[in-house]
């Protein structure tokens, strides 16, 4: 009798870490499609490092991973890309004044050179200020994959030629003065382009 009730109580033990194994695997299951829902599959690597499932945010507690926390950080994106937009738009008209400013400069009028340095300072720091916004912005709910040229993509790409410019042409501006205006003029050419194709 005791070897049969012994018996029967192993395997309600087992039949009870079956049902508890099965319900901690669906636990996770349901973890995992929360994962999927509210993060994209690609992320770019700056958002990965902040906002990605094992990002910084997440495992220093800032910002835990949960859909309620998701809709806070596409609020916090709305609000990083308009302000991206905004000084993207005051990055430009800089510009267009250095430009006026080096092209006097070149001419002779040295009177601007102060002026000139001290707006290639807050047009720099407004540009990565600016940039920075784009690149650690929280990601979106899902990457949609369009085949093709569009705007955005065209507006990514062209960021990889002003990105570059700026850094070239701060690189250049003590250096080489020709070498300054060749990059300066194409960071404006490929940065006010982006801002174009991106507005249309």
């Amino acid at each position: 009798m005791r070897n049969n009730f012994f018996l029967l109580c192993l395997i309600f033990q087992g039949v009870i870490a079956q049902e508890r194994d099965a319900l901690l695997e669906g636990l996770f299951e349901d973890e995992m499609s929360i994962e999927q829902q509210v993060l994209p599959q690609k992320m770019i690597f700056t958002q990965s490092v902040l906002w990605g499932k094992n990002g910084l945010f997440r495992k220093t507690g800032i910002s835990k991973l949960s859909i309620a926390q998701r809709q806070k950080e596409l609020k916090v994106r709305n609000v990083m890309l308009k302000t991206h937009q905004i000084i993207g738009y005051l990055t430009l008209a800089g510009m267009v004044a250095q430009g006026i400013m080096g092209g006097r400069l070149y001419n002779g009028d040295y009177k601007l050179y102060d002026t000139h340095k001290t707006m290639g300072e807050w047009v720099t720091a407004s540009y990565f200020t600016g940039a920075g916004l784009s690149l650690f912005a929280p990601p979106p709910l899902v990457r949609k994959k369009i085949k093709g040229l569009n705007s955005i993509k065209a507006h990514k790409w062209l960021a990889y030629i002003h990105f570059s410019g700026m850094i070239a042409t701060n690189a250049w501006s003590k250096e080489d003065r020709d070498w300054h205006k060749y990059a300066a003029y194409t960071t404006f050419a490929s940065y006010a382009t982006a801002i174009l194709v991106f507005k249309f």
